[in-house]
């Protein structure tokens, strides 16, 4: 089954310049070349505004989604406004988005500084998500599109690709070879299992201690309670023998 990958471009006037041209022609070129070219169909958003993405991803239920161009951590991902400045969009809205359309979006890429924060977001509802936790060069960012997408037009897996990406980059930069992150679900949900275990663990562990400090009081008490009904006992006895 062919699978459509959405590409959105944005480079707001108001920040950097990026290659983003060399980048998705790099992608194209690869893809056409590729194995397995009749499987995909490229799609294209440039100076992508909220209702750009709105309308391509209702347009064309892309399975893979490709965002090049700007981050800045908690602030956002660079999307364009109106007068083609910067319109910061955060983590939650984009996990909010992707969720609507999770039950076709396989993959979302988002090749950008700083992205890693929306990616862990969007990532509870995607299988696999692609973002970087800090400042990546323009041309390693470009060399890791091509090559990640080079290995999923010869049919290989996310994982795959992904791995072959980050060693793209080190063959040429390899300072940035291990700035990629990937996020895949089904390891994001065992690790929240393996928290949730762990804080189960901790609970019952708090339990046991609690109860165990609980007895200890209660016996103490009830050593105290002893002694002082002993010690009444021997005053009582004392007192009778002295009448």
């Amino acid at each position: 089954m062919k699978k459509t990958i959405l590409i959105l471009a944005a480079n707001p006037k108001d920040t950097p310049q990026l290659r983003l041209d060399q980048e998705v022609r790099e992608i194209e070129n690869g893809l056409e070349r590729a194995q397995k070219r009749e499987e995909f169909t490229v799609k294209q958003k440039w100076a992508a505004r909220p209702v750009d993405v709105r309308r391509a991803m209702l347009d064309f239920n892309p399975n893979i989604v490709h965002f090049c161009g700007h981050g800045a951590g908690e602030e956002g991902i660079a999307f364009e406004d109106e007068m083609g400045e910067a319109k910061f969009v955060k983590a939650d809205a984009l996990a909010g988005f992707f969720k609507l359309f999770a039950d076709k979006v396989e993959c979302v890429v988002l090749n950008a500084c700083f992205s890693e924060v929306q990616a862990k977001a969007i990532s509870k509802y995607i299988p696999y998500v692609l973002g970087m936790p800090k400042a990546i060069a323009d041309q390693s960012a470009i060399e890791f599109s091509v090559a990640f997408y080079d290995a999923l037009g010869a049919g290989k897996t996310f994982e795959f690709a992904y791995e072959l990406a980050c060693n793209a980059i080190q063959w040429e930069y390899t300072a940035d070879s291990l700035i990629p992150t990937l996020i895949n679900i089904k390891r994001y949900k065992k690790i929240k299992e393996e928290l949730a275990h762990e804080l189960k663990q901790e609970k019952r562990i708090a339990e046991e201690q609690a109860n165990l400090k609980r007895r200890q009081e209660e016996e103490r008490t009830a050593k105290e309670q002893a002694e002082l009904k002993h010690k009444q006992e021997e005053e009582r006895i004392a007192r009778e023998q002295a009448e």
